[in-house]
């Protein structure tokens, strides 16, 4: 599960009300190369998804980092934990293809209990010095009010994973050389001041999200599929009621900066 509240359906999107301090900018040049890093194996298709496809379409390689392991992701207490984390890997995978990205990295901390500590900075640092991202994304460890650990452990992984790996002092036992992105887009932003033009992309991030089905009644608010004419009617009016949500999401994040459709970031220069 993704959302703060467990699975709530009113959170799931991330929906951000706050407004803008100040200027907004937009609409980043496609980098070369990005790296998305998500608390689960759901987040960066919530948090970023249609930048991602956006990008991915562009030329841009763009790979996904998600840092535990799912393994919480069921309200069935008697779940077989190692086939849910085997099935939110695949999971994960079917996402990124679906957004047109190149590859998936799992960290494989115990879902829950993420910590940000010397060991996974290293991992995050390693990667960014590997992959040489020009922009990284992840969520916003400043987000008021922010119940979730994980994500708030991983936003800060994330920030100082960065800055560990553009200094070459730390960890010079990776044997690699330095790297600095240029930019680094938070999602959720507690203060957004950056918006990223998604028009085109809304279909893209819904197959993204859609592809996590382990996650649909849990997170989406999608009844299990089942073969009753009744019931597979009601799955297919659920699904269309979320692809409405995602895309009423995309045009209030979008307002702030005043395009039709937009994901929303808090945007750091490195």
């Amino acid at each position: 599960m993704s959302g703060d509240a467990g699975g709530g359906r009113n959170v799931v999107l991330g929906v951000n009300d706050l407004p803008a301090d100040g200027d907004v900018s937009h609409d980043l040049a496609a980098p070369v190369r990005a790296l998305a890093v998500g608390a689960h194996p759901d987040d960066i298709e919530f948090g970023c998804g249609a930048t991602v496809a956006k990008w991915s379409a562009a030329g841009c390689e763009v790979f996904h980092l998600v840092l535990t392991d799912g393994a919480k992701g069921t309200w069935d207490p008697g779940a077989d934990r190692d086939a849910l984390v085997a099935l939110r890997q695949a999971e994960a995978r079917a996402a990124a293809a679906a957004l047109g990205s190149s590859e998936v990295f799992f960290l494989g901390r115990t879902d829950g209990e993420l910590e940000n500590t010397a060991a996974e900075r290293w991992e995050v640092s390693r990667l960014i010095r590997t992959l040489r991202p020009a922009v990284v994304l992840g969520h916003d460890p400043w987000r008021r009010y922010r119940l979730h650990p994980d994500h708030r452990h991983a936003g800060f992984i994330v920030t100082d994973a960065l800055v560990a790996a553009r200094d070459p002092l730390f960890f010079p036992d990776q044997g690699l050389a330095p790297h600095r992105p240029e930019a680094l887009l938070l999602w959720e932003a507690d203060q957004p001041n950056h918006v990223e033009s998604v028009s085109g992309f809304e279909t893209a991030k819904v197959a993204g999200l859609l592809a996590h089905e382990s996650q649909h009644e849990t997170t989406l608010g999608i009844p299990a599929g089942t073969a009753a004419a009744a019931a597979a009617a009601a799955r297919d009016e659920a699904v269309a009621g979320f692809r409405v949500r995602v895309v009423a999401q995309l045009q209030a994040h979008g307002h702030l900066g005043g395009v039709a459709l937009g994901e929303s970031f808090h945007l750091v220069a490195v």
